[in-house]
């Protein structure tokens, strides 16, 4: 992160005046003209130096011809209330670079910044009703709910209904201290996938989009399993969530699992059979899909844990 420089305010355009990003932003209005990127950064340097806001540049790296470049992901800002005791916080981030995990990252890394080093007794944000991703991030950086209000977002006309979240320093402060102690063993993450089988006998996979890691790389359906959650429960959601068909648990059959150590994480992954379904499958994300015979499936480029499955389903169907 770093002060914003006029030479961010074309990327900073591009990026923001995207709908998908424009729609969550209380005071962005859209279409966003790239000579109000212009002025806003510069409004950026005057509320810096009088110590009222922090609007910061989110940067990160690609490789380029010359070697790494750096690249425009998206902003993050911590703004002090009247009475100077208190900071609002926000953040967005350009649709190409969700969920690489830049947003969290970068909103912890402010909080801790301003609290240790300007006194600052809360910290405050809000969310679109409908924004779940956004409240995921607040409540990941250890802000928790607060209540409901309306806000007024210039991108969309009017006043529209957010959730409110808050957390005061002292408990901001123990959870930095706590994610700051050394970790001896790598987390583990649970994820669920399924093998779709049609009346063909072919099984689905999926293709990773660009921006996620491993982007290009061909899964079967799922995905992570949340918190209070049965691996079943967690399928039936991603299916509707991604492919827009509904499954019963009882249709959600057992067949195997990967077991894989990725860099930052563990993966445990439970793999089911699913024969029956209703819908039409789709692919709601825009990812493509391949409805592959199973003897045809190692030509597909696949991630490490999804390897390893492969052979399985090919000895059972």
């Amino acid at each position: 992160m770093r002060p914003l420089r006029l030479e961010d305010a074309t990327a900073l355009h591009r990026l923001v005046n995207d709908w998908e990003v424009a729609k969550n932003l209380a005071r962005v209005r859209y279409p966003y003209e790239l000579a109000r990127a212009e002025e806003w950064i510069r409004s950026t340097w005057a509320q810096i130096e009088a110590g009222e806001a922090w609007h910061l540049a989110i940067t990160g790296e690609e490789e380029g011809p010359e070697g790494q470049v750096e690249r425009l992901v998206g902003c993050v800002a911590l703004t002090l209330d009247t009475d100077r005791k208190g900071a609002e916080l926000g953040y967005w981030v350009g649709r190409k670079f969700w969920g690489h995990g830049v947003a969290p990252e970068a909103a912890a890394a402010l909080c801790r910044w301003a609290l240790e080093t300007r006194g600052i007794a809360a910290i405050h944000a809000s969310a679109l009703k409908d924004n779940a991703r956004s409240a995921a991030v607040l409540q990941r950086v250890g802000l928790r709910p607060a209540g409901e209000a309306m806000q007024t977002f210039l991108s969309r006309g009017g006043p529209m209904p957010v959730l409110l979240f808050r957390a005061e320093r002292e408990a901001l402060l123990a959870l930095a201290a706590t994610e700051a102690a050394p970790r001896t063993e790598k987390p583990v993450l649970l994820v669920a996938a399924v093998a779709l089988v049609d009346s063909d006998g072919r099984v689905l996979l999926a293709r990773r989009p660009e921006g996620k890691p491993l982007a290009g790389l061909w899964e079967f359906p799922g995905g992570k399993v949340k918190p209070g959650e049965s691996p079943e429960a967690a399928l039936i959601r991603e299916l509707k969530e991604e492919l827009d068909i509904d499954v019963s648990e009882s249709c959600l059959a057992p067949f195997t699992f990967a077991s894989h150590g990725y860099e930052a994480f563990h993966l445990m992954m439970p793999l089911y059979l699913c024969r029956k379904w209703d819908g039409a499958v789709r692919p709601v994300e825009g990812q493509a899909l391949a409805w592959v015979k199973p003897r045809q499936m190692g030509g597909y480029a696949m991630p490490p844990a999804d390897k390893p499955l492969v052979a399985m389903l090919q000895d059972f169907l």
